[in-house]
C-alpha cells in the first residue's frame, strides 16, 4: 500500500527527463511491470526509473509541488505520447492510493491510465565493496564513440559483444573487437589508484553516450566484479557488467610493420566509399597497390563485370605492397578519427594493418585501430 500521492511537475522538464532514460526500456520484456516507469516521490523531488533488469537508469527532478510520499509504475509508452503532444504546460499527477490509478491533469484536459504497485518493481542491485574513478563526461563521450562500433554483435561470443575496461595508476584503456577490426583507446590522464577490468555492454554506453553529448562534467564510475554504476549531473545508470574473460587483444596487435603510408584522411575515405561500391557485396574487398609517393585503389565485382580505381598521392616508407581490406571496416575507422591525416602501417599481405591519426591534438590520448586484410583473390 503507498500513501496518496500527488505532484504538478513541467511537462516539457519531465518529457526530458523520460526521453534520456527511456532507451534502456526494451520491446520483449519478461516482466511486464518494465513497461512502466518507476516514479518515487519524496519531498519535493521525484526519482524516475527505467530498467530491463540488466540496465536500470535513473533521474532525479524537482516537483512544483508535492502532496504525500510513495511510488507507482506507470505505463511508460502512453505517457511519453501524451507528453508529447503538450505545449510547456504544469501536468498534475494524482495516484490513487489503493488502485494505482492515475489521473493527469493539464490544462483543460483530464486523462486517466492504470498504474501498478511501485512496489513491484524491480530494486536496483547495491554495489558492495565499490571502487570509484572519475572521468570527465566528454572523455568518456570520446571513449565509447572511438570504440563502439568494433565490437562484435555476435551474440554467442557475449564478452566480444562489450567495451573492455582497464583503470590502472599509469591511465585509462578501452578496447572493442570482433575478431575483424580491433580498437584501442588510451587515455593518460585518467588514472585510478588500483588496477581494475570490466567488460561494459554496449546498451547501457550507448544510452550513457547520448546524455554525454557536449559536456564537461565529471561522470562517477563505480564498479565492482558484477555491476558498474555510473553517475552524471541528475542522471543515474546502473549495469551488469557481461562475465567472462576478455581475449588477450594485445597479442594480435603486430608489432613490426616496416611499411607505413601517411595519407590525407578525407580523401582517403572518400576514395574509399567511391571505389567500394564497385567490389563484391560479399568481401568488400578494395585492394591497395602502394609503391613511393603513389596509392592505388581499386575494387572489382566479377559477378556484375563492375571495377573501380582510384590514384592517391601519399607518402610512403617500405616495400612495394599489394593488399587487400574490407572497404566497410576501413570507412568506419577513418570516419571515426578527426586529424587531417592517419598514418596506416603494414606488414605482409596477411598480416593486419594498423591505423592511428598523424598529429593529435590532444597528448593524453592515443588511438589505434587493427584491421584484418582480406586475401587477395578472396
Amino acid at each position: 500500500m503507498i500513501c496518496r500521492m500527488k505532484f504538478i511537475v513541467s511537462s516539457s522538464l519531465l518529457l526530458k527527463q523520460l526521453q534520456a532514460i527511456s532507451g534502456v526500456l526494451s520491446t520483449n520484456n519478461t516482466l511486464p511491470i518494465l513497461d512502466n516507469f518507476l516514479f518515487e516521490l519524496s519531498d519535493s523531488e521525484i526519482h524516475i526509473s527505467a530498467s530491463d533488469l540488466e540496465t536500470t537508469m535513473t533521474s532525479r527532478i524537482n516537483v512544483d509541488m508535492a502532496e504525500g510520499e510513495g511510488k507507482v509504475a506507470i505505463p511508460a509508452k502512453i505517457l511519453l505520447e501524451t507528453l508529447k503532444t503538450f505545449a510547456d504546460i504544469p501536468v498534475t499527477f494524482d495516484i490513487d492510493e489503493d488502485n494505482f490509478g492515475i489521473t493527469l491533469t493539464a490544462g483543460e484536459g483530464k486523462y486517466r491510465l492504470a498504474g501498478q504497485n511501485g512496489d513491484e518493481y524491480p530494486q536496483v542491485p547495491a554495489l558492495e565493496n565499490a571502487s570509484t574513478v572519475s572521468i570527465e563526461s566528454d572523455i568518456l563521450y570520446q571513449a565509447i564513440s572511438k570504440t563502439i562500433f568494433a565490437a562484435s554483435t555476435d551474440d554467442l561470443r557475449p564478452v566480444m559483444a562489450g567495451i573492455y575496461c582497464e583503470f590502472s595508476d599509469e591511465g585509462t584503456i578501452f578496447v572493442a573487437t570482433d575478431a575483424h577490426k580491433l580498437v584501442r583507446y588510451r587515455r593518460t590522464d585518467v588514472k585510478a589508484e588500483e588496477t581494475a577490468s570490466m567488460i561494459l555492454p554496449k546498451k547501457p554506453l550507448n544510452q550513457l553516450r547520448q546524455i554525454l553529448l557536449h559536456d564537461e562534467e565529471a561522470v562517477r564510475i563505480e564498479y565492482n566484479e558484477t555491476n558498474a554504476r555510473f553517475t552524471f549531473k541528475n542522471i543515474i545508470m546502473t549495469c551488469r557488467l557481461i562475465e567472462g574473460k576478455y581475449p588477450n587483444y594485445s597479442a594480435v596487435i603486430p608489432a613490426k610493420n616496416p611499411n607505413k603510408m601517411t595519407v590525407d584522411r578525407q580523401p582517403f575515405l572518400n576514395a574509399i566509399r567511391r571505389v567500394s561500391i564497385f567490389s563484391n557485396k560479399t568481401t568488400y574487398q578494395v585492394k591497395f597497390k602502394v609503391a613511393g609517393t603513389e596509392l592505388i585503389l581499386s575494387a572489382e565485382d566479377l559477378d556484375y563485370s563492375n571495377e573501380a580505381q582510384e590514384r592517391l598521392t601519399c607518402h610512403y616508407e617500405g616495400e612495394d605492397l599489394e593488399i587487400g581490406f574490407n572497404s566497410k571496416f576501413l570507412a568506419e575507422m577513418l570516419n571515426n578519427l578527426t586529424t587531417d591525416q592517419v598514418l596506416l602501417e603494414m606488414s605482409e599481405p596477411n598480416r593486419a594493418g594498423l591505423i592511428s591519426p598523424v598529429e593529435s591534438e590532444n597528448k593524453e590520448e592515443e588511438i589505434l585501430m587493427l584491421v584484418m586484410p582480406v586475401m587477395l583473390g578472396a
